[in-house]
């Protein structure tokens, strides 16, 4: 320890700086580890705790590439049941404390992976740390090489490990096939540099939780994919299950809005006779849209937009092939704003 550590303490102490000085306190701490006087760092460190300097839930936590995520108030997940099945089976496995602690979840985007690792650190009570890639990834060559070896580094020391879950959210932007030909040499290197220090990290801490996510899964480097103790497909949505969030969307988002009059057996229907539903991302995006872009005058107008964005073109529909494919005159009336006189009428010319 150095002289400029203590007037460092003194002088944040003085500015009450407490992050700077929980920091300097950190820094020490290491010091006394690094000599081989494990117990005054232990103290420092408890005395950090116990005076809340420092504790897994700070939110002024600094560092160059680790952003801390709020999962306190985390939405719902509506994950098929086997993916829910796969994310009690992480919990499970880092509670044994085995060592099993990388996991890698794939699949489409707008699949949940995201949000499953909110609640994956929640669940287990932990504070996420994001890797910021817009600070990792540098036009220099060969500084992002060292921006990961960096980013590991503070990964592997951060205290409290056992409290801690980083993700990589969409991994894919530095982690493409070393051997695809379309790939760039710098990026392959960047690759090989982060087996190493997922090696490296196995050996060092077992406590604490790596997750990574990736749309890319058939892109990804093999001998990486080998370095996750699991690897999630979120790729698992029926179409009843879509149904089910779609539902779920709509009646949290319905009564936030005045106006409208709130038809879900029309709403599911429109639904049923999707050929293809999106996945949770772009199918929230489309409910929400189309209740905020309603015409307030017009209360089921979203059900109109909401058909144009999954069917598409109701305008260039008549209303015989609406009846067609299932929808009743009052359904018509609602999605085409006629009358049901009007939609009657057209109905019995058309049987003519």
């Amino acid at each position: 320890m150095k002289k400029q550590n203590v007037l460092n303490l003194i002088k944040y102490h003085v500015e009450r700086n407490e992050n700077s000085f929980r920091n300097e306190a950190i820094n020490i701490a290491r010091y006394f580890d690094s000599i081989g006087d494990d117990q005054l760092a232990e103290y420092i460190m408890g005395l950090i705790a116990e005076s809340n300097l420092y504790t897994p839930q700070s939110s002024d936590f600094e560092s160059e590439f680790l952003k801390q995520v709020d999962v306190r108030t985390v939405e719902p997940l509506n994950l098929p049941l086997d993916i829910s099945e796969d994310i009690k089976g992480i919990i499970n496995a880092v509670n044994h404390n085995v060592g099993i602690n990388k996991f890698l979840f794939e699949g489409l985007p707008g699949s949940g992976k995201t949000e499953a690792v909110k609640h994956v650190a929640r669940l287990l009570d932990r504070t996420l740390f994001c890797v910021d890639f817009d600070n990792l990834i540098d036009s220099k060559l060969g500084q992002t090489n060292k921006n990961i070896a960096s980013v590991f580094n503070e990964i592997n020391s951060l205290p409290y490990s056992n409290k801690v879950v980083v993700l990589f959210d969409e991994i894919d932007v530095i982690a493409l096939d070393r051997i695809n030909s379309n790939d760039v040499r710098e990026m392959g290197r960047v690759t090989s540099t982060i087996l190493r220090e997922l090696d490296r990290l196995t050996d060092l801490n077992k406590e604490i939780v790596i997750i990574a996510t990736t749309n890319l899964f058939k892109n990804f480097d093999k001998a990486l994919i080998r370095r996750f103790d699991a690897v999630i497909n979120f790729n698992r949505y029926s179409q009843d299950d879509l149904i089910e969030v779609a539902e779920y969307y709509f009646s949290s988002f319905a009564k936030n809005f005045k106006g409208i009059s709130k038809d879900t057996r029309l709403f599911k229907k429109i639904l049923k006779l999707t050929t293809e539903l999106p996945y949770p991302g772009e199918l929230k995006n489309i409910i929400k849209t189309s209740l905020a872009f309603s015409d307030i005058n017009l209360e089921h107008d979203y059900l109109r937009r909401l058909y144009n964005s999954l069917i598409g073109n109701l305008d260039g529909t008549d209303v015989n092939e609406l009846h067609e494919k299932g929808f009743t005159v009052r359904e018509i009336e609602k999605l085409k704003g006629e009358s049901k006189s009007a939609v009657s009428r057209k109905l019995n010319k058309e049987d003519e």
